[in-house]
């Protein structure tokens, strides 16, 4: 079987396409698989970098706004979405695909729309409990719509093709140990934190961390730090950090970089991991079971992070900061608190665990024979 995964934008939508081709490629060795992306996204990183070939089409999100700029940029986001799919079709044609599925981002409705037309079975992965614009967009030509969550079915015009699946994380995130992990990353006695904010980063959460270096370095570097400013970010946080009296030249407990490519290496050496509340992130810190301090995006549609944070807190898998609360001086508090108190760490990750649904890639592989099998 040929199989096409069509994803892009954030590592949210990356990350669960790639856990899903790895198994799909354990299974069928022999199996042709290609991604589908965007241009000048993460993708183009991300998917090489894990091993698989990569076409890219132009695509851009559309714009909620309703003034004239917002009208004109949605002008210019569906002229990019008929030569996408028109681009996809071709992709589709050439490379004989049996069946594709998208994990969300801009280049999923194109590519997702032009195998349906083109009568190649399509599925789409839904991460959050309520559908985002791609899935409602395609959902009624899906062969089969897959949820992280059963209450999910509701949304959707054709329940009988939603099935619970849960979301596809690598397995490293799942077996990685953590005395393993901390000698693959040298590290020394102290405890580890880790933060990122995802892949465009947040510029109120990048500041606060600005701030909260200035403080770890006053308190003499009580633990590690390792800091994900996110593509945004990366191109003037070094700046505020140097004027807030932080030189990360010569400095051995803060480690700052653009993105984390080896996620659950770092993720499994950590004591604590500060992060926003996207469904992904959740389920990689459920998966690896990092105790966590999540603080959702008030900037996400229909406030779906601070829900997805709310679900971990309320079973005791989490802390939750609202990011209006979140001063560097109440997240140092916060992290004075975990680390001093194992016991609490290690409940939430008891509480992390029970969350993950370990063979979702699984799961997945399962429907894609399915439908790739149909004659």
């Amino acid at each position: 079987m040929n199989v096409i995964f069509t994803c892009g934008g954030t590592g949210g939508h990356i990350n669960p396409a790639i856990a899903v081709a790895n198994v799909w490629k354990q299974r069928h060795p022999d199996s042709k698989i290609l991604f589908i992306g965007a241009k000048n996204r993460m993708e183009e990183r991300l998917v090489p970098q894990a091993g698989y070939d990569l076409r890219t089409i132009p695509a851009t999100g559309m714009s909620r706004g309703k003034n004239l700029q917002a009208i004109k940029h949605n002008l210019q986001s569906i002229g990019y979405v008929l030569q996408s799919v028109s681009a996809c079709k071709k992709i589709i044609r050439e490379f004989k695909a049996d069946v594709v599925v998208g994990t969300g981002g801009y280049a999923s409705f194109p590519a997702l729309l032009a195998a349906s037309c083109l009568g190649v079975p399509i599925c789409v992965h839904e991460a959050n409990a309520m559908p985002g614009l791609t899935t409602r967009m395609i959902a009624k030509r899906a062969d089969k719509v897959l949820v992280c969550f059963s209450e999910s079915a509701k949304y959707y015009r054709h329940p009988d093709r939603v099935e619970v699946v849960g979301m596809p994380v690598r397995k490293e995130f799942i077996f990685t140990g953590r005395e393993a992990a901390r000698r693959e990353l040298d590290l020394d006695e102290r405890p580890l934190i880790v933060s990122a904010f995802g892949s465009q980063g947040a510029k109120v959460m990048n500041e606060t961390m600005a701030d909260l270096f200035a403080l770890e370095q006053n308190a003499g570097y009580p633990y590690r730090h390792i800091h994900a400013t996110g593509s945004y970010g990366s191109d003037w946080m070094p700046d505020l950090v140097l004027k807030k009296g932080v030189d990360l030249s010569e400095n051995k407990g803060i480690s700052m970089q653009e993105y984390i490519y080896n996620m659950p290496t770092v993720m499994a050496a950590a004591d604590v991991i500060i992060s926003r509340a996207g469904a992904s992130t959740c389920n990689e810190l459920a998966a690896s079971g990092t105790p966590c301090i999540l603080i959702p995006s008030p900037n996400v549609t229909d406030n779906h992070q601070e829900k997805n944070a709310r679900a971990l807190a309320d079973v005791g898998a989490a802390i939750l900061m609202l990011e209006k609360d979140c001063t560097a001086e109440a997240l140092m508090e916060q992290i004075a608190s975990l680390l001093q108190d194992t016991s609490i760490r290690e409940r939430m990750s008891k509480a992390l665990h029970k969350l993950c649904i370990p063979d979702s890639a699984e799961r997945v592989c399962d429907i894609m024979e399915a439908l790739g099998n149909k004659e």
